[in-house]
């Protein structure tokens, strides 16, 4: 497989080089262009950072190239992918090196794909741009957040992603290996870690367990993603802070231990295999269940209505990214949090929340004066009559704009706006400017959501 994430010559001197796969007609339609602004970190063994940013992009072979300072490292994930016993132990210090490089930035994000990571031999690594290295991973057909849970956030979704590659390094397999692995991760389905890997260190393989189950609300130990990474960091490293020998993680079991831990993981399997069809079967044809169960069952009826009106609920189907993101302000002037509940997927819930707040006040007042008249005025309507002052029953956005940054609908699957809008909330006699970054990636039905809202307010 191609690398399009790699290091090349530039006039005469090495660079860090992200091969697009686009030609220049695609590189220019797409605005893979803005990727230039798009900046990475380089984090030092100190604990010390700087930002990396792209040089400069050049045409090679047909294929827009984009090219930045160099960072003498290794890939991450060829050196997870590799199952040679050297290679292991280079991966697990590489892990380690990453875990520290994390856990440095704290809340800075950065990249969290493995094939966008490189980590040099003194223990310095680099987290490239990460909508730039998307792009790339997904040309050379890299299967993208195969190591990240959409559904976590800050050091929740590092500590996560360090689980998974741990297991990997020490079991030899990956946890999620099939098809559904979004929904897997979500229910915490994989082979446990101590029947996965018995003879493995306790300690370590507690914390692996937990950092796997931090998208299981019901089976999520009490750990944050922080205490997980800073243990992990802790029981991988020696008294000096060397990274502990692969074998030295493992202890030896009893021939009659081993032979029992094979019975459980036999009978593990069964279960869990039986449980997700059984699960999914039903998940997936309920309506055909409840249809035929209603006839029988008076309460089953009920259920049947009940999933029927949550199949009406509204959805972002057939729109475009940009839509979702100006409905999604519409919505939410209008406190329509159904729809806006529809499109997101991961973000911050804030602006639902005080939706939904506002609305049930409205509502309670209704009932309360017994009438029906709207109690609250949308800011655009108020703004379209005259916009006087002072305005205490006027709430919403007024003054949006949209930019598109980056990302391609076509072929990524993942794009960003910006939007910047004035905020009216009731009783204010002025307005909150306010600017967003949005993150937004097709689900599994190939809707787009909103996966993440950056804001900043002025």
């Amino acid at each position: 497989m191609e690398q399009r994430i790699h290091i090349s010559n530039v006039d005469n001197s090495p660079a860090m080089c992200f091969d697009t796969g686009l030609d220049p007609r695609s590189f220019a339609r797409t605005k893979m262009s803005q990727s230039l602004i798009e900046q990475g970190y380089v984090v030092s063994p100190d604990g010390s950072h700087e930002i990396w940013r792209a040089s400069g992009v050049n045409e090679t072979n047909g294929s827009m190239r984009v090219y930045g300072p160099l960072f003498q490292g290794k890939r991450l994930d060829i050196l997870l992918n590799s199952q040679q016993s050297d290679l292991r132990q280079a991966a697990l210090e590489a892990v380690v090196h990453w875990i520290k490089a994390k856990l440095f930035l704290g809340d800075t994000h950065s990249a969290l794909n493995p094939g966008a990571s490189f980590v040099d031999s003194k223990g310095g690594v680099f987290f490239s741009p990460e909508h730039l290295s998307n792009r790339c991973l997904y040309v050379e057909g890299t299967q993208l957040d195969r190591f990240n849970c959409p559904d976590l956030t800050g050091m929740d979704t590092a500590a996560f992603c360090a689980g998974v590659m741990l297991y990997q390094i020490f079991s030899g397999v990956h946890p999620y290996p099939s098809a559904e692995i979004y929904q897997d991760m979500r229910e915490g389905i994989f082979m446990p870690v101590h029947l996965a890997i018995p003879n493995l260190d306790n300690k370590l393989a507690g914390l692996i367990q937990s950092s796997l189950l931090l998208p299981v609300p019901r089976k999520r130990t009490g750990k944050s993603g922080t205490d997980i990474l800073t243990e992990l960091l802790n029981t991988l490293t020696g008294n000096e802070r060397a990274v502990s020998p692969i074998s030295s993680l493992y202890i030896k079991l009893p021939a009659e231990k081993t032979d029992q831990v094979e019975r459980e993981k036999r009978m593990h399997s069964l279960k869990q295999n039986s449980f997700i069809r059984t699960k999914r079967f039903v998940v997936q044809n309920r309506h055909l269940l409840t249809g035929i169960s209603v006839a029988v069952f008076f309460i089953l009826f009920i259920v049947f209505n009940t999933a029927s009106g949550l199949s009406r609920r509204p959805t972002t189907e057939g729109m475009s990214s940009e839509a979702v993101v100006k409905e999604y302000y519409e919505a939410f002037s209008a406190l329509n949090h159904f729809f806006m509940e529809a499109c997101i997927q991961g973000a911050d819930k804030s602006d639902l929340n005080a939706a939904i707040s506002l609305f049930a006040i409205v509502k309670a007042r209704q009932a309360n004066e017994m009438t029906h008249n709207q109690s609250i005025i949308q800011a655009r309507t108020w703004r379209e009559a005259g916009g006087e002052l002072p305005a205490p029953n006027v709430f919403g956005v007024t003054d949006l704009t949209v930019v598109f940054i980056g990302g391609s609908e076509d072929e990524e699957g993942i794009v960003v706006y910006r939007a910047e809008y004035l905020l009216w909330s009731p009783n204010e006699n002025f307005s909150r400017n306010r600017s967003d970054v949005l993150t937004l990636r097709r689900d599994r039905r190939g809707n787009w959501r909103i996966i993440e809202i950056i804001r900043t307010e002025r």
